[in-house]
């Protein structure tokens, strides 16, 4: 009987360009507020700056490798302006949609 091994899936080594980024930060962005959890997009921010490399961001940030990975740890409340230079650093923006109008449940 041969052993199967399974390695750990890691995201962050598909993340090869900001558009990869901006995709994946997208869609974590739409499954945080449809689960109303927080953590899922710091979660994929994070992921992201360890694709780029944690030390590269925080430089970039403007911010300690520490503050980083403090700003970005579960259940974190990071700052709005720590959020927005890390994103920057990770060369992509934050972008804002109308929400498709709620259609009235039937009794």
């Amino acid at each position: 009987m041969t052993k199967t091994t399974i390695t750990p899936f890691d995201p962050a080594r598909y993340l090869q360009d900001e558009e990869d980024i901006a995709l994946f930060l997208e869609a974590a962005a739409e499954e945080a507020i449809d689960a109303n959890d927080n953590n899922i997009l710091l979660q994929a921010i994070n992921t992201a700056a360890k694709a780029r490399g944690i030390m590269q961001v925080a430089k970039d940030a403007g911010v300690s490798r520490e503050s980083l990975y403090k700003s970005l740890a579960p259940n974190a409340k990071p700052r709005f302006d720590t959020i927005t230079k890390v994103l920057h650093a990770l060369g992509v923006q934050m972008t804002f949609t109308a929400k498709p109008p709620q259609t009235a449940e039937k009794p």
